[in-house]
């Protein structure tokens, strides 16, 4: 005779309907945050700005290799430079409206991006040295996005998703430039 399957415990607890909406209006001034948010909000928003900070200092480093890169090779690889540096920017401006979201400010000032940075701003002097310093930048950024989506866990799964989204296109960064230097010849 076979037994019957026990139904998984849930021990979840749910607010009841007027105590949802008292709570909406009294703290409406909040926005998107709401009572049931970690508190540690303030860390998740540092560590946003640090992401933020980190996509800024690739814009830049993109746009100086698009901009410099010569040789016969250049043109399809500063294709790539700029199609990254679009992306990190996309990257930096969905980063930004989060910590809006979350109540905090985004950190665009110029003077603390390369300090926030996890990625460093090599320049490169030829078009290996630029697609191998983009390639270690988007292994940082491969790595840390990896740690702060360990951190969020289920606390925050909106910044979660947005950051694993953010992830994936990094991953797939990497994958490009670790191509592009496979069997490389030239300089």
């Amino acid at each position: 005779m076979a037994s019957a399957a026990k139904a998984p415990s849930n021990t979840a607890t749910f607010t009841d309907t007027k105590t949802l909406r008292a709570n909406a209006r009294k703290h409406v001034e909040d926005g998107a945050v709401t009572a049931s948010y970690p508190a540690d909000r303030e860390t998740i928003i540092e560590k946003l700005n640090e992401s933020l900070a980190t996509e800024w200092v690739c814009v830049l480093r993109y746009m100086r290799h698009y901009h410099t890169a010569t040789g016969l090779v250049s043109e399809p690889i500063k294709a790539h430079f700029l199609e990254h540096a679009k992306a990190e920017q996309a990257h930096a401006t969905a980063l930004a409206e989060r910590i809006v979201q979350l109540g905090g400010e985004p950190d665009l000032n110029p003077d603390n991006l390369t300090r926030k940075s996890h990625a460093e701003y090599k320049e490169g002097k030829t078009l290996k040295e630029m697609v191998t310093e983009d390639l270690v930048a988007e292994r940082i950024a491969v790595e840390s996005y990896r740690e702060l989506i360990h951190y969020l866990g289920d606390r925050d799964p909106t910044t979660r998703k947005l950051i694993e989204h953010i992830l994936e296109q990094e991953e797939e960064h990497a994958d490009e430039f670790s191509d592009l230097l496979e069997g490389w010849e030239g300089e």
